[in-house]
Order: C-alpha cells, then structure tokens, then sequence
C-alpha cells in the first residue's frame, strides 16, 4: 500500500515544487550592435564566436556568465555579450573553426580585436580580471 502511495505521489508533476537555480538569461541579437541608441553607445561590447556542442564553448560562457555577476572596482555590467555561432557563417567557420571559444572586443571605431584565449577552466575571478584587464586596454 505504501508503494502505491509513493508511486501515485511521484506520477503529479506539480505536487512537488523543484529546486532549481535561477540563471540568468542570455539574450543574444544578432544585430545588436547596428542600434545606434545613446544608452548602448556606452556600454563595453564582447563578441564570443562559438558553436553548437562545444564543451569548450560552453564552459567559457559560464564562466563569462558568473564574470559578469561580480561586483568590484572593475565591474563587467555594463558589458554587453554577443554569442556567434560561426556554423551560421562561413567567413567565421574558415577562420575560427579550429580556434572556438575565440573572445573579442568591439572597439570603438566598430571593428573587432581577439583577446588572448582564455581557458574555461580558470576560476570565475580570474577570468573576470583578465577581461577586465583587456577592456580597458
């Protein structure tokens, strides 16, 4: 009798709440960066090319993710992310297919500079420093 009370209990999806962490949502545009709105003029911009099933890819987002979470001297908040995914390119597949996760910076004039790799397997205040340290160059 017991049995079929846990079973019947374990079959209602909504009789028990989930503990879940709450993530922040990416929300990528493609052409994010064509807006010529005053408020993103001065927001520090990062391009990430990736792709599908990267496991590399994929592990430097999270990272970025918690990175941008940190509050400090140094502040990543108002850097705004956007994730290609250079399957959807073949100028980005040809030149970042054997490279991915390849991070860059947007400057100023709008074109792109590649920042040292940075491994995914480095703590999240390390990988905050170390784009920190490459935005403001």
């Amino acid at each position: 009798m017991a049995i079929a009370t846990i079973a019947a209990v374990a079959t209602k999806p909504s009789s028990i709440p989930l503990l879940t962490r709450k993530r922040p949502k990416w929300i990528f545009t493609p052409l994010a960066f064509c807006s010529s709105s005053s408020s993103s003029a001065s927001r520090r911009k990062l391009i990430l090319y990736s792709k599908p099933g990267c496991c590399l890819c994929d592990g430097l987002k999270e990272k970025l993710q918690a990175a941008f979470l940190l509050s400090g001297p140094h502040s990543l908040h108002d850097v705004d992310l956007q994730v290609r995914d250079i399957t959807s390119n073949p100028e980005w597949e040809r030149a970042y297919r054997y490279e991915i996760p390849v991070l860059a910076k947007v400057l100023s004039d709008g074109t792109e500079e590649t920042l040292p790799r940075i491994s995914p397997r480095l703590g999240v205040e390390l990988v905050h420093k170390k784009i920190a340290a490459a935005l403001i160059q």
